[in-house]
């Protein structure tokens, strides 16, 4: 478990909006959800049963995947915050690709773009389970609405 409290509440509102997600999003953020979802609890779980010299390697890996597998929903379904959290999979990619070109200890800088960017990613996918909650609430509404009286016309005597 992440000793940071900064950490620790991005993970707490990281599983709670993908839960909303699963709960209350179309199949489209379902999908993304589940991924994201598979994403973190890799990097909370997984990441521990591995040698530490490949970890930043397999954590470029996964977040490759992540980024492919996303892209092939956004191609599947067209929608607009599932192409940004791809991107911002996509800046976590090069992040941690940088890291490792350089051979550079993960340090205050990584830490912060890597939260920053996680946030992003969250923030998309919170974004899109909103939309699609309140496009299901106004179409239930519409549906359940009594059809509107046809006006009357006006009588020619008037």
């Amino acid at each position: 478990m992440p000793s940071s409290h900064i950490v620790q509440v991005l993970l707490l509102v990281a599983t709670s909006v993908c839960l909303l997600a699963l709960w209350k999003g179309s199949s489209t953020e379902r999908f993304g959800a589940a991924i994201i979802l598979i994403n973190l609890a890799f990097e909370l779980f997984g990441v521990d049963l591995i040698p530490t010299e490949f970890r930043p390697t397999l954590r470029l890996v996964m977040d490759g995947l992540t980024a492919m597998s996303l892209l092939g929903i956004a191609l599947w379904y067209a929608s607009l915050w599932l192409g940004g959290a791809m991107m911002l999979f996509a800046v976590q990619f090069s992040l941690h690709s940088y890291y490792i070109v350089t051979n550079r200890p993960t340090d205050y800088l990584h830490a912060v773009v890597n939260n920053l960017d996680y946030m992003g990613i969250i923030i998309c996918l919170a974004v899109g389970a909103g939309v699609s909650w309140r496009r299901r609430v106004l179409r239930r509404r519409a549906l359940a609405a009594p059809p509107a009286a046809e006006p009357t016309p006006p009588s020619p005597l008037a």
